[in-house]
């Protein structure tokens, strides 16, 4: 803890950097929170839930291989600001949501959002290299995991409460005063620019990056690596559970905002505990530790109470996987590739994020238990933890 708050304590501008995701990662998922319980209370079909889910990371995968080389040529405090304002007004617009009738403008305005928040976190974690040395951009990279996951779990979890007494109109409205702080910070923030005037064409830089990739096969073993992390996207998962198997015991925002508020406290203590144990022996057994939660997360479903046991266990190694598999490729990437290689690597996290939300939904659909699709992903995990080994193995 001590090491995070010196390193924020002598970076004004990560400092400022990190309140900002702080305030605008959260308020993103409050209101997602909200467009899933609208969706629940207009009686949304099963696939609608899941398409929800999806489309919070689809937007990512489609448009990572274009802004990995937009990030390269345009003045980056601008864009960032360009994209905030984005932001701002897709949550206005989805006030106006009170019907099925409006499903796909609904379904639009998801994608437009988030895939505009995922550019502008291209944009910084492709910043941040340029800011840090090596042992600062892993106690950063560690740092905005437990922003992302404070703000992921608890956004949601603080959603689900304030939904239940006020609604989803006025958590729409909240996020919006968020995001406006959010952009005021911003304004007042002075950043160096990624921006290279004698940049190649956005086409040939493309071509260039796949190039750099298939030229560098490491990178692509620790993008793969780093995608497995995707595999706990569950929230579709979280809101079948809210709807189906615990609604007889609280009102939906309620099941989903209790689920959420644990995880927010397993994915930050989890980070502070193991941070000082990670390294490229240790990952073996962190991939292996958070797949056996996942299973016992989903030998518990069966009683509400006692799946809160499974859940937290579950966060407890997920922040760690993510800023270590991301610092490992941050490490391998050239500083002329770091915009495209990082847009790279969040198109296939977010390609496999997207995948999970889907197949959840479908499994659902054609009978299989909760349960089952629960271990299913758990056993995904001890997958990619002998993945691990065989990558250490061919490059080592």
């Amino acid at each position: 803890m001590k090491q995070y708050v010196t390193l924020l304590h002598s970076h004004a501008t990560l400092r400022r950097l990190s309140l900002i995701q702080l305030i605008c990662y959260f308020g993103a998922w409050f209101s997602h929170m909200a467009i899933f319980t609208l969706l629940i209370e207009l009686g949304a079909p099963v696939w609608a839930l899941s398409t929800a889910a999806a489309f919070t990371f689809l937007p990512s995968m489609l448009l990572a291989p274009f802004s990995g080389a937009i990030i390269d040529k345009v003045n980056t405090k601008r864009f960032m600001l360009f994209l905030t304002a984005i932001e701002i007004v897709t949550v206005f617009w989805l006030m106006f949501i009170h019907s099925l009738d409006a499903l796909w403008i609904l379904l639009g305005l998801i994608f437009v959002r988030m895939g505009t928040g995922s550019i502008y976190f291209q944009t910084e974690m492709s910043l941040l290299p340029k800011l840090l040395n090596n042992n600062e951009l892993k106690l950063a990279n560690e740092i905005h995991s437990i922003i992302w996951s404070i703000s992921y779990a608890f956004g949601m979890a603080v959603g689900g409460f304030y939904i239940h007494y006020f609604g989803t109109t006025s958590a729409f409205m909240a996020d919006m005063v968020l995001y406006g702080i959010g952009f005021y910070l911003l304004l007042g923030l002075e950043i160096p620019s990624l921006e290279n005037k004698y940049a190649l064409h956005v086409k040939e830089m493309i071509v260039g990056g796949f190039v750099y990739l298939r030229e560098h096969p490491k990178i692509i073993h620790l993008i793969l690596l780093h995608a497995s992390v995707g595999l706990s996207a569950y929230d579709a998962l979280i809101a079948l559970l809210a709807d189906y198997q615990y609604k007889h015991l609280l009102s939906v925002p309620l099941v989903i905002g209790f689920i959420n508020a644990t995880r927010a406290l397993s994915l930050v203590l989890g980070q502070f505990f193991l941070s000082r144990y990670i390294n490229s022996r240790s990952l073996f057994y962190i991939f292996v530790a958070q797949g056996v939660s996942i299973m016992i997360w989903a030998l518990f479903q069966y009683n509400f109470y006692l799946s809160f046991i499974g859940i937290l266990l579950c966060g407890l190694f997920t922040t760690t996987l993510w800023s270590y598999t991301y610092t490992l490729l941050q490490y391998e990437t050239d500083e002329a590739f770091y915009g495209r290689v990082i847009a790279y690597n969040d198109m296939v996290f977010m390609g496999v994020s997207t995948l999970v939300s889907f197949a959840i939904g479908a499994f659902f659909e054609w009978g299989m238990p909760l349960s089952i699709i629960t271990s299913l992903l758990g056993a995904g995990f001890i997958f990619f933890a002998f993945y691990w080994k065989w990558v250490q193995k061919i490059h080592d």
